[in-house]
């Protein structure tokens, strides 16, 4: 192992170099799936970067201080599973050898949780740098709240290997620009400039000058005209290193499927195997033994062990400089200890906000940012902001500063007009770890966000979307801006939880419930228009929220002949709606159900407490499609719901045009009870 000085290529550096593109090539034919070229092209620049640059630990890949690696171009997945398993992770090479498999560790393409040293999901292109750009944010917040003169715990880089299809796609532009704002300078990317795509030459679309883009970002830009160019790749992430006022692109030419003599250089070393003949004027054409595949030479494999000895004694040092710096700070020490386990402080949920229906009518998401602003003071990892609604959303904490390139340290983060690299980040921050994030918009933009969200409840972290203006509601903005399909479009992501509280009360249990959940995400549905703050004399508690749905009210002889569903906004119609009913002889229960995935989450006794087989008349509100409710109304139910885009015109009159008043809730449920006799 070496440091910082450079020297040619020897033989054994080639056959480590090797090694790992063969492994690649064995692995990808063997499954007759996979992306060969990619790996084949990077293999020097990891090698580079795997044995003389980053700060690793393979005997302990969750170490805090570890350098940060995104393979952002996911499909060459076997390039990182290659080095974990040459540098010594636990990943052996029979998880080599069944590349693609079944319940294998090595996934077509990287999976955060599946397989130890993998540091986030990549494989849709774009969303491994923006998400790097989230972990670079998160290491200069920690960095400057942590670190004292002399005491540097937190110091890491975040290294990403992109390719042209990452540079292509919308959300690495927006990341991009971001993070070039912020002027993060320990983000490092290494771009493979190959020139090929799956269609064919990047010609076909893109012909842009990269390097000028992202000079006009604020970039630091560097060019290596050749890629396997061992002396050259080091010292331009050594002078990356350096710049410290701005994030670093390596624009490095490269070869796709480096070494095969026929498709080198094309699209067909892009995503499909070499063939066998292929392989095998590979392997000549490399010097490279054909057979056994899957070799691991020994001076190779010898070479490679000393990468956990390298990793234990990078991370002794750093916990003797904890030691020192926990000796001198011990607060500050045991917060930072905290806050990287992701455990909350003690009474964090304690004497929250309370809300009283004197205080007259309150928008949900303002009583979220009265929310916010209280936890923020209890949890000092609570960051987040907002894309450009900071006044709508009510995300800003009024005793914070901005997140800022020279205020790292401050806690309101201002993502711009940039939803889908906010969401991309906010994964990057909850991946690095030691923040619980939160971003804002309004809730029709979370389509900008989708596949940042899709990723984080693959992943099963937490990052909490604060979406408002959640309806109708919202008034004179019109259809463009009024969410209809979007909580069904939610409800479909699998372990993401919705929720959309009832009122202000319910709103400070929902943020309760969004912070207890470390094992996904949570996206909040708040409302922009004033809503009553129910009154629970007489109603359930607030905390019922946590079961995701609950009575809130039932029929005074507790024998329903109707029970009226609602979420959010509805729920107060329902209430008056009962009251009408029960006028009329009917006895009503009215259900609050903020949440179908907490709901689902509870025993079978329970929901059946809740909604009982025996009442079959149903009648569900909320202005969003109705595709879904079926599963709780049942055959015989019915739901007031939005099968249509919304109207521009003040809220009153599109909620009263479109059926959203207790007047059709009643007469609808009475046409439901009629039905039925």
């Amino acid at each position: 192992m070496k440091g910082t000085q450079t020297v040619s290529v020897n033989d054994l550096e080639q056959r480590c170099i090797n090694t790992i593109r063969m492994l690649t090539v064995d692995a990808v034919q063997q499954a007759n799936s996979g992306h060969p070229g990619l790996p084949m092209e990077a293999a020097p620049i990891a090698y580079v970067l795997w044995t003389r640059l980053m700060r690793y630990n393979p005997r302990n890949p969750d170490w805090p201080n570890r350098d940060r690696f995104v393979l952002s171009g996911g499909h060459g997945s076997m390039l990182l599973y290659a080095m974990l398993h040459l540098t010594g992770y636990d990943l052996s090479l029979d998880e080599i050898r069944n590349f693609r498999q079944w319940e294998s560790q090595t996934p077509g393409h990287p999976e955060y949780g599946e397989t130890p040293g993998v540091e986030t999901t990549t494989g849709p292109l774009g969303q491994g740098i923006s998400t790097a750009v989230g972990m670079a944010m998160a290491e200069a917040h920690l960095a400057e709240r942590y670190n004292r003169p002399g005491h540097e715990i937190v110091n890491h880089h975040t290294y990403v290997i992109a390719s042209d299809g990452d540079m292509m796609e919308g959300v690495a532009s927006e990341a991009c620009s971001l993070a070039g704002h912020l002027g993060l300078g320990r983000l490092i990317v290494l771009y493979l400039d190959n020139s090929i795509t799956i269609d064919g030459g990047t010609d076909l679309a893109f012909s842009e000058n990269t390097g000028l883009r992202f000079d006009a970002y604020g970039w630091h830009v560097q060019r290596v005209i050749d890629g396997n160019d061992l002396a050259r790749v080091e010292a331009a992430v050594e002078m990356a290193r350096q710049e410290t006022g701005r994030p670093s692109i390596i624009i490095c030419r490269t070869v796709i499927g480096y070494g095969s003599p026929n498709k080198a250089g094309t699209s067909k070393a892009h995503g499909e195997p070499l063939g066998e003949d292929e392989v095998e004027l590979t392997k000549k054409n490399l010097g490279w033994p054909l057979e056994p595949k899957f070799l691991v030479p020994d001076e190779v494999q010898a070479f490679f062990q000393q990468m956990p000895l390298y990793g234990k004694g990078w991370e002794l040092a750093w916990r003797q400089t904890f030691d020192a710096y926990t000796a001198a700070f011990p607060e500050l020490a045991e917060s930072f200890q905290q806050a990287m386990t992701g455990e909350l402080p003690a009474g964090w949920d304690e004497n929250l906000p309370s809300f009283a229906p004197d205080q007259g009518a309150m928008a949900t998401r303002q009583a979220s940012g009265v929310t916010i602003n209280a936890l923020s003071q209890r949890i000092p990892g609570l960051l987040g902001g907002s894309a450009d609604l900071a006044g709508s959303n009510n995300t800003m904490v009024e005793a914070e500063t901005n997140y800022a390139a020279g205020n790292y340290g401050g806690r309101n983060l201002h993502f711009g007009v940039r939803e889908h690299a906010m969401a991309a980040a906010l994964n990057g921050m909850a991946l690095h770890g030691g923040l619980r994030p939160y971003a804002g918009t309004f809730l029709v933009f979370s389509d900008y966000m989708r596949p940042a969200i899709r990723l984080a409840a693959l992943m099963g972290i937490a990052p909490v979307y604060v979406f408002t203006h959640d309806s109708v509601g919202l008034g004179e903005d019109g259809p463009t801006h009024q969410p209809v399909e979007h909580y069904m479009a939610l409800r479909a992501i699998p372990n993401l939880t919705l929720i959309r509280p009832a009122d202000a009360t319910e709103t400070a249990e929902a943020w309760v419930a969004a912070l207890r959940c470390t094992d996904g995400p949570v996206a909040l549905a708040l409302t922009r228009q004033k809503i009553p703050v129910l009154d629970r004399a007489g109603l359930a508690p607030a905390d019922g929220l946590h079961m995701g749905a609950y009575v809130l009210v039932d029929a005074d002889n507790g024998q329903p002949d109707i029970i009226l569903i609602a979420s959010g906004s509805e729920v107060c119609l329902t209430l008056e709606a009962r009251d009408a009913l029960a006028g009329e002889g009917v006895a009503a229960r009215v259900v609050s159900m903020p949440s179908w995935e907490l709901f689902e989450a509870q025993t079978a006794e329970y929901r059946e407490s809740i909604l009982p087989a025996s009442v079959t008349a149903r009648l569900a509100v909320e202005p969003g499609v109705t595709l879904g409710w079926e599963r709780y109304v049942g055959p015989r139910g019915d739901v007031i719901g939005l099968d249509r885009f919304g109207a521009s015109a003040p809220y009153e009159d599109v909620f009263e045009n479109l059926g959203f008043t207790a007047e059709n809730v009643v007469d609808r449920a009475k046409a439901l009870l009629a039905a039925a006799d």
